[in-house]
């Protein structure tokens, strides 16, 4: 399986408070995190950035509000997913994960499996990567429910789902490549 016929979201609701001012704007190289972001999910249609209204506006990229504000990502996985259609898969990325490749993205759908639900990749010290993962919208409900429940951990969702888990050796990529950006002065030079 590859990209096509997947659709692609940005999680970017969040108020960067580690950070100190809007992550999703910040300039690594010469591109804002949401515009790098945005660049490795280029190939998934439709495209979707969950965010407050006019908060970020990209050519190709649909503002998706989210559902539940505040809530964490678990919320703007429910509002990505909600707003598309049943029957497909979506490419979910944090915004603060800056180098995510399109080849990454191909290699994760490699591993999509039928009846699955979730397709996660590990990190090199074995950790699960659930805001750089592959999620079938049939996932929804289990999501709703899990926030109905005051549930807000993307890890929990990992535990309610059937996930094919992508070990680090099995990717074969560079060891920044899950380098998440949570304060200013993890941005590299």
């Amino acid at each position: 399986m590859n990209l096509d016929g997947m659709a692609g979201i940005i999680l970017a609701g969040g108020a960067s408070r580690r950070f100190g001012r809007d992550k999703a704007l910040a300039v690594l190289g010469k591109l804002s995190l949401l515009e790098r972001v945005a660049g490795s999910l280029e190939a998934c249609r439709p495209r979707l950035i969950v965010a407050p209204p006019g908060k970020y506006s990209l050519d190709g990229w649909r503002n998706v509000p989210d559902t539940r504000p505040g809530e964490g990502p678990l919320a703007g996985l429910e509002a990505g997913l909600g707003a598309l259609e049943p029957g497909i898969w979506a490419v979910c990325s944090a915004v603060d994960l800056p180098h995510l490749t399109a080849a990454f993205w191909a290699k994760l759908a490699g591993f999509v499996q039928p009846g699955t639900q979730a397709v996660v990749g590990h990190s090199a010290d074995g950790r699960a990567q659930p805001l750089a993962a592959l999620y079938h919208v049939c996932a929804l409900p289990i999501v709703t429910e899990l926030l109905n429940q005051g549930e807000r951990r993307m890890s929990a969702l990992l535990e309610h789902l059937e996930v094919v888990s992508v070990e680090w050796a099995a990717l074969d990529m560079p060891e920044h490549l899950f380098h998440n950006v949570n304060r200013l002065e993890e941005l590299p030079d």
